[in-house]
């Protein structure tokens, strides 16, 4: 297991926000946090400590007045930590090189993929094409549905018809590098950790999985360990110091093993 960071971005300022509220209508979110550092300074903060694989997400779409800084600050923070971070956001075959080009390890690509509430395969191979599988993280980030996960796009706002199940992820998985997977229903709360979906995805032998939602204390990062078989990565966000929580960032990189970050 590893700790990988997150920079999430909305309305030009590094941010935690509860995932299920967040909306493009009047770009709104309700926040848990707002911090007075840029992109560039947490880059630098997990750049110091070498952790690599964090992701910035960009929360705004690009037809809101404030896309333009929000971008700002995501290439503020690749430019203060090439080649450690992934971005994510409004990631398309047309952008996606140009995300690449300047310093993102990989891109994050949700919405593009899964259009009109289906996967589109067709879109899948033009993202490979684009940047490589080496250069792919799928975000397929659910949300609980008739006692299943279904994974949704558009900023988490929209359901597919995809369910999140072990053949899914065996198919995806030929096509990237990573998954990055938030729990959308406890994204924000600090509540606990979605318990079954980390049990699926410890019990499913693949590439890298990161998971992200609910983990609120050391408790729910020692059942994420356990649950996930200290396979599956984790990010956390509201509950993490640094974002105005209570747990120390210097005790969570020591439970998953120093400055290397490998649990």
């Amino acid at each position: 297991m590893q700790f990988r960071p997150c920079i999430d971005i909305h309305n030009g300022k590094v941010k935690q926000i509860v995932g299920g509220s967040l909306r493009d209508a009047g770009d709104q979110a309700f926040e848990n946090f707002v911090s007075e550092q840029d992109g560039a300074f947490y880059a630098g903060f997990y750049k110091k400590d070498h952790i690599r694989g964090g992701h910035i997400i960009l929360l705004n779409p690009e037809t809101s007045e404030y896309y333009e800084e929000t971008k700002k600050q995501a290439l503020a923070a690749l430019s203060a930590y090439p080649g450690g971070l992934q971005v994510g956001g409004g990631i398309r075959d047309d952008n996606a090189k140009e995300w690449i080009d300047q310093g993102a390890s990989h891109v994050i690509v949700t919405s593009f993929v899964f259009r009109d509430g289906q996967l589109n395969y067709n879109n899948l191979d033009r993202m490979v094409r684009a940047v490589g599988k080496d250069h792919l993280v799928l975000d397929l980030s659910c949300r609980k549905k008739d006692g299943q996960y279904y994974i949704v796009t558009d900023r988490w706002q929209k359901f597919t018809d995809v369910v999140l199940t072990p053949e899914i992820l065996d198919k995806l998985s030929a096509y990237c590098d990573e998954f990055l997977i938030h729990a959308v229903d406890v994204e924000g709360k600090a509540s606990g950790i979605e318990t079954d979906l980390v049990r699926m995805l410890g019990e499913w032998n693949g590439i890298s999985v990161t998971y992200a939602g609910g983990v609120g204390n050391f408790d729910d990062l020692e059942k994420l360990k356990k649950y996930g078989r200290g396979k599956v990565n984790v990010t956390i966000g509201s509950a993490l110091d640094l974002f105005g929580g209570k747990m120390s960032y210097e005790k969570v990189l020591e439970m998953c093993g120093e400055i290397t970050s490998e649990c």
